[in-house]
């Protein structure tokens, strides 16, 4: 069903899995892919395959140098794909959107060059207990570097950032503070606007891991009063290989760049060099050109569903599955309860059996989830647990995936003796 069908609230998901070439795939089952590992990447729509394509096909040149037809059309595109990230997270300006391979770059770009340029010995900078690697090991390294220290807000027993944690640490006056908007090893979303408030009354800058949210809800990063803002492409339908770098314009423009080499420089003699300006001061080397196209491709799926309707989607499926595995015996999840505050991740743990155990009967049964630490130890650390198994909605789920997923529990209760 084309996607301009589908109503702008709850919707069925199973209507835009023929949009997915990957659930036309035979799985080794003999039955249907019940995709729930989209946490970790989503599958792409046939539009982003075709837009990747025909970038590599009929639009491809090296883009902003060339003085020809084809290098202007590419550079076009290229540019178009940039406004349409501005345009889906609300940035003021498309010169604040940097492309980068991912939200972990993203994250270093800012930890590099922001960061060994503001914070010295002695600063302090505040992550979370709840992040994932990404939003964590930068800091540290950077903490190491520069002989700063790191502390880290604490999370609740129930899955919640500590509001009274946090106060605590920013009457310190922090420099930094580092934060997920969704928590990818709980599903916890965070009230970014909020911290966002008290870090800056304490004069901290604010950057915010977007991979989980982005993707899954509205986002507006005037709205949010973040300093900083990472996604990724391919959590979002687009391509592996791209992301982007959100930054206020101001700060972007005060920094050095993160990488050196052609494309990011204004003039360059054997005396020195000058910076070309922002977003192209952090762009060195030729960029992901047709995965551009590929994630402007993916903006315009989901902006054709809407994000209040994705939103809507995912809450309501999110709702049926932390109901159906409450009530099973022997599984306990992770995370806030409400749905307000939880995304469309289930983190749980089924007694007596390992997540790795769990996420093997499950794909034996055409399951397909995570297990593991989720690139979030010190989340298994908090809950004293060695991994937990994820399963993660999108837009292509139903209600038929969710009681697959507890059809998936039982059996595997079942097979392991602990139902």
């Amino acid at each position: 069903m084309a996607v301009e069908q589908l109503r702008r609230d709850v919707f069925d998901g199973s209507a835009l899995r023929a949009d997915f070439p990957v659930f036309d795939r035979p799985h080794r089952s003999g039955l249907p892919l019940a995709f729930l590992d989209s946490a970790a990447s989503a599958p792409k729509p046939r539009s982003v395959i075709e837009a990747v394509a025909d970038a590599y096909g009929h639009h491809y040149a090296n883009v902003h140098r060339g003085i020809y037809e084809l290098s202007e059309d590419a550079t076009a595109r290229f540019e178009g794909a940039r406004r349409a990230v501005a345009r889906f997270i609300g940035a003021p300006s498309d010169r604040e959107i940097v492309f980068v391979r991912n939200a972990t770059e993203a994250i270093n770009l800012v930890a590099f060059s922001w960061g060994r340029t503001n914070v010295g010995a002695g600063d302090l900078i505040l992550s979370t207990q709840m992040e994932h690697h990404a939003n964590l090991v930068p800091w540290q390294q950077l903490a190491t570097e520069t002989g700063a220290r790191l502390e880290y807000v604490a999370i609740t027993d129930d899955g919640r950032l500590d509001l009274d944690d946090l106060r605590a640490r920013l009457a310190q006056r922090p420099k930094l503070l580092a934060v997920g908007h969704v928590s990818n090893a709980l599903g916890t979303i965070n009230p970014i606007e909020e911290v966002s408030r008290l870090a800056h009354d304490a004069g901290a800058l604010v950057v915010l891991d977007a991979a989980q949210s982005v993707p899954h809800m509205p986002v507006d990063v005037t709205r949010l009063g973040v300093d900083f803002l990472a996604l990724s492409g391919h959590k979002m339908l687009g391509p592996s290989g791209i992301g982007a770098l959100w930054g206020r314009r101001e700060l972007l423009e005060a920094m050095p760049p993160f990488m050196t080499g052609g494309s990011m420089i204004s003039k360059v003699t054997l005396e020195g060099t000058t910076w070309a300006e922002v977003p192209l001061k952090f762009e060195a080397g030729t960029p992901a050109i047709a995965e551009a196209a590929g994630l402007h491709a993916a903006i315009d799926y989901l902006e054709g569903i809407g994000m209040d309707a994705v939103r809507a989607h995912e809450r309501f499926l999110f709702e049926q599955a932390r109901d159906a595995l409450a009530a099973l015996p022997g599984v306990r999840l992770l995370g806030p309860e409400s749905a307000d505050e939880h995304a469309a991740v289930l983190s749980f743990v089924i007694d007596g059996v390992h997540p790795h155990d769990v996420a093997t009967v499950f794909d034996h049964h055409g399951v397909a989830v995570r297990a593991g630490h989720h690139c979030a130890q010190p989340v298994m650390a908090r809950y004293d647990l060695p991994a937990t198994t994820r399963a993660s909605l999108y837009v292509y789920n139903d209600l038929d995936d969710v009681e697959r997923l507890v059809s998936a529990i039982r059996a595997t209760q079942t097979l392991f003796g602990t139902a």
